[in-house]
Order: C-alpha cells, then sequence, then structure tokens
C-alpha cells in the first residue's frame, strides 16, 4: 500500500524512534499529522517525554457562544500527550490512545494570539503511557488542562 502524500512511510515509521520521527517532522523532512492544519496548530518541539505544540484558534473554530469550541482545546492535549509518549517508544513501536479528559479553565478566544500546549509523560509502563498537558496563552496563564492514557 503507497502512503498518503501527506503521510509518514511505512519504511520511516519502522526505522525511526518516536523521537527521531517527530523531530525529522518538525525540522520539514517528514509530514506531520494533516488534522493540525485544519485546527491550524503545529508541533514546534519534541524532547525525551516531552511534546510542545502552538497554535491559533480561529473563526472557523467556534461554539455558537462566540468562544472557541472545547474541541479544539482537546484535540490539542491528546496531540500534545500522544507526542510525548510517542517520543519515547522506540522504531517500529505504534501507539493508540485510550483515554483523553480535559479540564477548561478559561475561555479561549479567537484573537488571533498564539497559545502554546506542553505535554510531558507522566508515567511509562510497558504497555501504558499516561502524560499530562495544559494549554497557556501568551502571558503564561492556564486556559485548559487535561491527561491521556
Amino acid at each position: 500500500m503507497k502512503p498518503a502524500d501527506d503521510a509518514a512511510a511505512p519504511t520511516d515509521l519502522a526505522t525511526l524512534s518516536g523521537r527521531d520521527l517527530l523531530q525529522r517532522g518538525i525540522d520539514g523532512a517528514l509530514p506531520l499529522a494533516t488534522m493540525a492544519v485544519a485546527l491550524n496548530f503545529r508541533l514546534v518541539e519534541v524532547g525525551d517525554g516531552t511534546a510542545v505544540f502552538e497554535g491559533e484558534p480561529g473563526g472557523g473554530h467556534l461554539n455558537p457562544l462566540g468562544s472557541v469550541h472545547g474541541g479544539w482545546a482537546l484535540a490539542l492535549i491528546d496531540s500534545a500527550c500522544g507526542c510525548a509518549a510517542h517520543s519515547t517508544l522506540d522504531a517500529g513501536v505504534g501507539y493508540a490512545t485510550v483515554e483523553t479528559k480535559v479540564n477548561f479553565t478559561r475561555p479561549i478566544r479567537p484573537d488571533g494570539s498564539t497559545l502554546r500546549t506542553e505535554g510531558r509523560v507522566v508515567s511509562r509502563g510497558r504497555t501504558i503511557i499516561t502524560a499530562e498537558a495544559r494549554i497557556l496563552d501568551a502571558a503564561g496563564r492556564m486556559l485548559a488542562h487535561g491527561t491521556s492514557t
């Protein structure tokens, strides 16, 4: 099966560690998730058990009340947690999210500002990894936080 033009090739998935795969995506050598394009966020940093995203919510991400829909924040937290977990995996090892939970602490406004989402692994077992992430505004105020397994 030929990979989509906007997806990593199976050989890349099989030969690169999770951290190397993600870093090559940041560097532009490999594609990252196309969903991030639609939601206007991107992976900007990856470390051993950490991942940082930045994004700008806009008019296409609103709920009926005019603030940013919670699904946008959930997608960011799920992505940051998932990539933090992925950064700890060996080449050829995949993962799937079992559960993600998010708490919203402030409204997210579509004001064009860049928001930062920091994810980190909390625990890495043999088959289960748990991670946490938080979305911060430019002033460092937490807008949402969550966990993922």
